[in-house]
């Protein structure tokens, strides 16, 4: 027998055309995917980084723009439907371009500034409102110290009429007035909530919005009046929101190890650890479906039963061996009597009591009482268990214990 060779066929005939047409067609589609992959690694990877280099500015505290709990959009909303024109910058150059004489300014605490650069920003308005509880504030205009906070309600008890209405409020921060500075809301000590200085041709007042004016604490008590109160006086307010862009505090910068890296470094990385996810992917092991594989011993329920009853006997650990006894009669007595899985001994105990139409509280030793100190008692508890066990059975289904009449053991009687 000798094996001849098939003549070649055309390039256009026959299956091996069509699978080495489809090869390069399947080579090209994986090469698309992983693209697509390595793309959505970059890009998310790109995102993540410009949300953490570059946080947005509304979640600052006390924005007026900001949505969020620690925001203040509520209260500049509440102004706008009053009619006050809310303006919100957040740089101090164009805070002070704004501030006319029928403007009020509204500001957090400028840590982003130096001591002169708050002065003259405040120096420009009419009415500035701090929303801040800084002492650095407090010395810079001269307005107080810090006293011990107060958790009982304050109401405004003071001279200055646009508090009239405002109601109670739970303040945050409290402050002891300096002299010449008046105080509203106060507490025992003389301590106050809102502080004001009339006496130049401005007032500057200062409160601790944080507690009172941003989106989580708005609606409490009398806090949207106090800050209408506070800010509604004109018909405009303009409000500065600072920020470390703003800054204008110079100084030397200590290097770090970002400054001390040349620039393509952080990207080489980026690029190193796609390529590494890429191959893992790429030759990572394929692992196929889960076999189910039978057990070479199988333990049967009650040879761990006779186990674990030898291992406490051999301890003589009656409490435990009185434990286990009382756990399995009250799951069984539950089920009989339909409580449930997750009753309670003394629960059971009162059912069962019920049930065998005896007083309540008479079986709870039984079920939930001490636990035997020897085997003899360990025996007795066992045997009353089962008792018990028995008269439940018997007052459940009473058909079922009842004698026969018909059978001759009962009777004394015999059949032919």
């Amino acid at each position: 027998m000798t094996l001849v060779e098939s003549p070649p066929q055309p390039a256009g005939a026959g299956s091996g055309a069509s699978t080495a047409a489809e090869r390069p067609r399947g080579r090209w589609r994986r090469l698309v995917a992983w693209l697509v992959v390595l793309l959505i690694l970059i890009g998310g990877t790109a995102i993540a980084a410009r949300l953490v280099i570059s946080p947005t500015a509304s979640g600052s505290m006390l924005d007026p723009e900001g949505p969020g709990d620690n925001g203040a959009r509520a209260l500049a909303e509440i102004l706008r439907q009053q009619g006050i024109e809310v303006t919100v910058v957040r740089s101090r150059t164009e805070a002070r371009s704004e501030l006319d004489d029928g403007s009020t300014l509204a500001m957090a605490d400028p840590a982003y500034l130096t001591d002169e650069a708050v002065q003259e920003l405040v120096a420009d308005a009419q009415r500035a409102v701090l929303l801040s509880s800084s002492a650095r504030m407090l010395r810079l205009f001269q307005l107080g110290e810090y006293a011990s906070g107060l958790s009982a309600e304050a109401v405004a008890d003071c001279d200055l009429p646009e508090f009239a209405r405002v109601g109670t409020i739970v303040p945050g921060r409290m402050f002891t007035p300096a002299d010449g500075i008046d105080g509203c809301f106060t507490g025992e000590d003389g301590s106050a909530a809102v502080l004001s200085d009339d006496a130049s041709s401005r007032r500057i007042s200062l409160v601790d919005g944080t507690a009172l004016f941003t989106n989580g604490h708005l609606a409490e008590n009398g806090n949207a009046a106090l800050g209408l109160a506070l800010l509604g006086q004109t018909g405009r307010v303009v409000w500065y929101v600072p920020s470390p862009t703003d800054s204008d505090i110079s100084g030397d910068t200590p290097d770090t190890l970002g400054s001390l890296t040349p620039g393509w470094v952080t990207p080489a990385i980026v690029t190193l650890l796609l390529a590494g996810l890429a191959a893992a992917f790429w030759r990572g092991r394929r692992f196929g479906p889960l076999v189910a594989e039978t057990l070479p011993v199988t333990v049967r329920a009650s040879e761990t039963m006779h186990g674990r009853a030898r291992l406490t006997a051999k301890a003589a650990d009656a409490a435990h061996a009185a434990e286990a006894i009382r756990e399995g009669t009250v799951r069984r007595l539950a089920k009989r009597l339909a409580l449930g899985d997750r009753v309670a001994a003394r629960e059971v105990a009162d059912a069962a009591a019920d049930r065998l139409r005896i007083p309540r509280g008479s079986l709870q030793d039984l079920l939930a009482g001490p636990p035997p100190t020897g085997d003899q008692q360990l025996v007795d508890l066992a045997r009353r268990l089962a008792e018990l066990e028995d008269a439940v059975d018997t007052a459940l289904h009473p058909d079922l214990r009842a004698p026969n009449p018909d059978d001759p053991s009962r009777s004394g009687r015999t059949t032919p």
